[in-house]
C-alpha cells in the first residue's frame, strides 16, 4: 500500500475502534452497488469518485450532452439556421462517441421506429 492508503486505513480503522460507525445509515445491510463492470478496474474508483461529487466521467458527459442535442434537433425546423450548427455539434460527438467505444444506436431509435411502421403491413 501506498502513503495515502496507510493513512486512509488508520484513520478508519481509529473511527472504528471509538464506534463512529455503529449508527450509519443503512447499517446491517447490503450495499447496492452500482454494475461497474464495463469500467477498467484502474479507473473504477475514480470514476466513483466522480460519480458521488455529481460529476460523470467524460463517455456519459457527451452521451448526455448528444441525447440533448437530438432533442434540439427533433424540435426545431430544418430551415432554422440554429438546426445546421446544432448537427454539426451532434455530428461531432457521435463520432467522439463512437472512437470511445460507446455505440449510437439511443440517437437513432426514432428513426428505426419511423423505417419499422413503414415497413408494417399497412405502414403507407
Amino acid at each position: 500500500m501506498g502513503l495515502v492508503d496507510d493513512w486512509a486505513e488508520r484513520h478508519i480503522q481509529t473511527a472504528q475502534r471509538a464506534g463512529e460507525f455503529d449508527n450509519l445509515p443503512g447499517a446491517g445491510k447490503p450495499l447496492a452497488l452500482d454494475d461497474d463492470s464495463a469500467v477498467p478496474e484502474a479507473l473504477r474508483s475514480s470514476y466513483r469518485l466522480l460519480k458521488n461529487s455529481g460529476y460523470l466521467p467524460p463517455e456519459l458527459e457527451d452521451r448526455q450532452q448528444a441525447l440533448t442535442l437530438a432533442e434540439m434537433l427533433g424540435s426545431i425546423d430544418h430551415t432554422d439556421p440554429l438546426h445546421a450548427t446544432i448537427a454539426k455539434k451532434l455530428m461531432l460527438l457521435e463520432m467522439r462517441l463512437r472512437q470511445s467505444g460507446i455505440s449510437t444506436d439511443f440517437l437513432h431509435t426514432g428513426y428505426r421506429q419511423q423505417l419499422q411502421q413503414h415497413f408494417e403491413p399497412g405502414g403507407y
